[in-house]
């Protein structure tokens, strides 16, 4: 019997604050399943990053929604796409509707591609795949994430003060959760996991837990 698109196809969103550990999840059980991979947040990124190499201005749609429609999601590059500045240059571009519009059919084009992908985001399970069949929400208190980006960037040679990094963690996490546009919700039927308490190995394996569910379903 021939196999449908939905038992074919095995698309996961995972949403959830930043240094929930969602991008660490979400990356180890894409190599774990054989799918490609994307943190849609760096599709934004990846937009500023393209005006700032090419000389173009930040504050003008039609030419940010231009780079957006271009813009090849299998070739992200992590390490250069991190940087502050291409961060505070993102946040100027993600606001513009068409340029979210652009990068919103690219996702949903990435996802549907044959044998699924794992996607993880802010509104991943919420907007972009409302129908994916496993949908985890990754989550941890403030305290913990602060922490972990805390010792994250230290250990990278940066200095970070914990009590400002905990700050910075609350002010996006109410910014992220109030924005009119696609705000960072869990959807109704998505897998909550708190990795307060959970090593990322510990994690992986839950999560590995609720996909292998799914799909025997």
């Amino acid at each position: 019997m021939q196999k449908t698109k939905e038992e074919t196809q095995m698309i996961i969103a995972i949403d959830g604050p930043a240094a929930s550990g969602k991008g660490t999840m979400a990356r180890k059980l894409a190599q774990h399943l054989g799918v490609p991979h994307l943190d849609t947040g760096l599709t934004f990124r990846a937009v500023a990053h393209a005006l700032l190499e090419a000389g173009l201005p930040l504050d003008d749609e039609n030419v940010a929604e231009e780079v957006a429609r271009k813009l090849d999601l299998g070739t992200l590059d992590r390490d250069v796409l991190s940087a502050h500045a291409i961060g505070e240059a993102a946040s100027k571009v993600a606001v513009m509707p068409r340029v979210r519009t652009a990068l919103l059919e690219a996702q949903r084009g990435f996802a549907n591609q044959p044998g699924g992908a794992v996607l993880d985001g802010r509104d991943i399970g919420t907007v972009v795949c409302p129908d994916a069949p496993v949908k985890l929400f990754v989550t941890a208190s403030p305290e913990v994430r602060a922490r972990r980006r805390t010792d994250e960037i230290v250990s990278r040679g940066g200095t970070a003060d914990y009590e400002q990094v905990l700050a910075d963690v609350k002010k996006r996490d109410e910014r992220d959760s109030t924005r009119a546009v696609a705000p960072l919700l869990p959807a109704e039927d998505a897998h909550l996991l708190d990795t307060s308490k959970l090593d990322i190995e510990s994690a992986f394996q839950q999560a590995v837990g609720i996909v292998e569910a799914v799909k025997a379903r």
